[in-house]
């Protein structure tokens, strides 16, 4: 999965068993993105933001996230 598919700025792709992994990677890769000031991270991370003060409406996100990730092909 791509960084911009799990809510992120940029085409990085991901490769993970699980989709918690998956999710590892990506907290990782915002983590070193934050580190730098990225904009365009910064503001793809206030949109997160944002979405996580409405947990009903996280929720319905992780779970399509999920189930992109199911619906990916094994490498």
């Amino acid at each position: 999965m791509s960084c911009k598919q799990l809510g992120g700025a940029c085409d990085l792709e991901f490769q993970a068993d699980t989709f918690e992994k998956m999710a590892e990677l990506s907290k990782q890769h915002g983590m070193e993105m934050f580190q730098k000031q990225d904009a365009a991270h910064l503001a793809a991370m206030q949109n997160m933001h944002e979405l996580v003060k409405n947990p009903e409406e996280m929720t319905k996100w992780m779970e399509s996230k999920k189930q992109l990730f199911a619906s990916m092909p094994d490498s």
